[in-house]
């Protein structure tokens, strides 16, 4: 399964978080948001992506993939690609990329790093989100209080990650379209 080892814990320290958005029957899925100018396909597929992290400051991302009736998305594809800790793309290898398929509760997660702003952009994940027959959702991911918020413009208060207490774990919770 996709989360053994070091991120058993993980899971356990999540249960005070909230579910990000909350979902409800009839939820409305999740915003879409734009790609960006430095996706590359062909992730590979695997949840650590760490083996490259060295001294970098180590971030977990966990969450479910939910439909509009609440009910938990097995097999989604789940993507992530960001900026490093300079928020720098990886442009020509596959550092900081990859994908993984939710379990059967609809879990998925990713150990990384800590990304960084660039430019005129707050810090974010990127992420796709492609239920089995389904359509893909692309969006990305905040965080809260990060002091180049209030500039960024493309940021959607609705993204906003739940944070644990030591800000080293971040929760989202998916909502997509009922297949």
């Amino acid at each position: 399964m996709i989360f053994t080892g070091s991120s058993a814990h993980v899971w356990a320290q999540l249960s005070a978080l909230p579910l990000t958005p909350a979902c409800e029957t009839g939820s409305v899925s999740t915003p879409q948001q734009t790609q960006g100018p430095f996706y590359r396909p062909n992730a590979p597929q695997r949840n650590d992506l760490t083996a490259d992290a060295g001294s970098r400051r180590r971030f977990s991302l966990r969450g479910f993939v939910f439909d509009t009736g609440c009910r938990p998305v097995p097999e989604a594809m789940v993507e992530i690609w960001h900026a490093d800790e300079r928020g720098e793309y990886d442009n020509d290898g596959y550092r900081w990329r990859a994908y993984q398929l939710t379990d059967d509760a609809g879990r998925w997660g990713f150990d990384t790093i800590l990304t960084q702003h660039y430019s005129f952009r707050t810090a974010h994940y990127h992420i796709c989100v492609q239920p089995r027959g389904g359509e893909v959702l692309t969006t990305q991911l905040y965080f809260p209080d990060h002091p180049r918020n209030h500039g960024d413009r493309l940021l959607d208060p609705r993204l906003v990650m739940a944070l644990d207490d030591d800000r080293s774990t971040g929760r989202f919770d998916f909502v997509v379209p009922s297949l």
